[in-house]
């Protein structure tokens, strides 16, 4: 117990500190995933072909791209070869890559969550926007994606929850995130590795628990009735 006890003296600071960073790097990414994720499933149910190819491409490349390659693309490619400047500050700058990787790779699932929720939609209603003359972008604003987006809860809470987890993939592109420095605790204080662990365990499962109960209770309160 002692010897724990003096672990969050030396690193208790530490850990919250990098495990707000966690917090923060899912709270961008989620914005940013969605939004795209968003645009992606309005491209692959688009009547336009071309569209339909590039939302379909985008998704099957980056949804089988593992999220560890995007980020040591990030950091090694743009970064290192192309000198990306996203800003002036060293650390801010891996940081807001790190939330573009996290952003790419996630919105092709969120994309797919999203045209779930549109696969929902009975085929009449998207007729029956058409009947009173509203075009394709009109009919999906205002009749089918607010549906679409009720019956989607649930997968795109899915979608969030490994989000929140694989924000420590940011480690790889030069983060100082949660994972990081339980890396270095364990690498110091080896005696004391599974309260570490469990530790470390138990912010992930504070945060992901509220949030899947949340998904569950609104994929339920804001089910659509047929």
């Amino acid at each position: 117990m002692e010897a724990y006890l003096s672990l969050w003296e030396t690193y208790g600071p530490r850990m919250l500190e990098t495990f707000w960073t966690n917090i923060q790097l899912t709270f961008w990414a989620a914005i940013a995933s969605v939004t795209l994720g968003a645009l992606l499933a309005l491209m692959r149910i688009s009547p336009v072909t071309s569209l339909r190819w590039v939302g379909a491409a985008y998704v099957n490349i980056f949804r089988n791209t593992p999220l560890t390659i995007i980020m040591t693309f990030g950091v090694l490619v743009l970064f290192g070869v192309f000198q990306v400047q996203i800003a002036d500050d060293f650390n801010l700058n891996f940081f807001r890559i790190a939330i573009i990787g996290l952003t790419v790779y996630h919105a092709a699932f969120f994309c797919e969550a999203i045209r779930s929720g549109v696969n929902t939609v009975p085929l009449g209603q998207a007729e029956a926007a058409r009947a009173i003359g509203l075009s394709f972008l009109p009919a999906a604003r205002l009749v089918i994606f607010p549906q679409a987006l009720r019956g989607s809860i649930a997968p795109m809470g899915n979608v969030l929850i490994a989000l929140i987890k694989n924000s420590t993939v940011a480690m790889a592109g030069s983060v100082a995130e949660i994972s990081g420095t339980m890396r270095t605790m364990m690498e110091f204080r080896p005696d004391v590795g599974i309260p570490i662990f469990l530790t470390v365990a138990a912010f992930f499962v504070i945060v992901v628990l509220p949030v899947g109960m949340l998904a569950t209770y609104l994929s339920k309160k804001l089910a659509v009735t047929r």
